[in-house]
């Protein structure tokens, strides 16, 4: 069981926010009680968020209405904007290293491992990121051409084309190999 928190500033990658939180909440549909929250999570002073790409959304939450430590998992979506954005918030920084240093997961995709960097979290880490985001990045083991990556309790994604696959990696951590292979299926990837 896992209640997750996806954090969106003007910016933000609009597919990886959208396709990770579809797919977690099919999760739960398929595996009652396996993600029974998974919020949106604006850091504006409204809930209204506009992605890179023009695609407004309705958070379900403002970061100042949260309690972090009631999450298990907090999402760093990608989008160069959004993620500029992401680090310049000091209540989501300190949140974020603060969840990472209890053992909590930490998930990011695109630009957003950036952040992981610039808080010493992926030191000795495997990580993949978006190709050329690597600031504060240089301690991490990049792998760039994966798709995703759990490692102890940082999880990373590629881009927005690999953000399905992100948000697997994200429910075969709090499930089992299993129940992501079940979902999988239902989302019938051909290659």
């Amino acid at each position: 069981m896992a209640k997750v928190a996806i954090f969106v500033a003007n910016g933000f990658e609009d597919t990886e926010v959208v396709a990770t939180v579809d797919v977690l909440r099919r999760a739960e549909k398929l595996f009652a009680g396996s993600f029974p929250v998974v919020d949106i999570v604006s850091i504006n002073d409204s809930k209204h968020v506009k992605g890179a790409w023009n695609i407004e959304l309705t958070a379900d939450k403002l970061i100042n209405e949260i309690n972090f430590s009631e999450y298990d998992c907090l999402i760093l979506p990608g989008g160069r904007v959004g993620v500029d954005r992401l680090k310049e918030n000091e209540t989501l920084m300190n949140a974020v290293e603060k969840h990472a240093k209890e053992n909590k997961v930490v998930a990011a995709i695109c630009a957003a491992p950036e952040i992981l960097g610039k808080l010493g979290l992926v030191d000795g880490i495997e990580i993949t990121h978006y190709p050329g985001c690597t600031t504060d990045l240089d301690k991490a083991v990049k792998k760039p051409h994966m798709s995703a990556i759990a490692d102890k309790n940082i999880i990373t994604g590629s881009s927005i084309g690999g953000a399905l696959q992100f948000a697997l990696q994200i429910v075969d951590h709090f499930t089992s190999t299993e129940q992501m292979l079940q979902l999988h299926e239902t989302l019938v990837f051909n290659y």
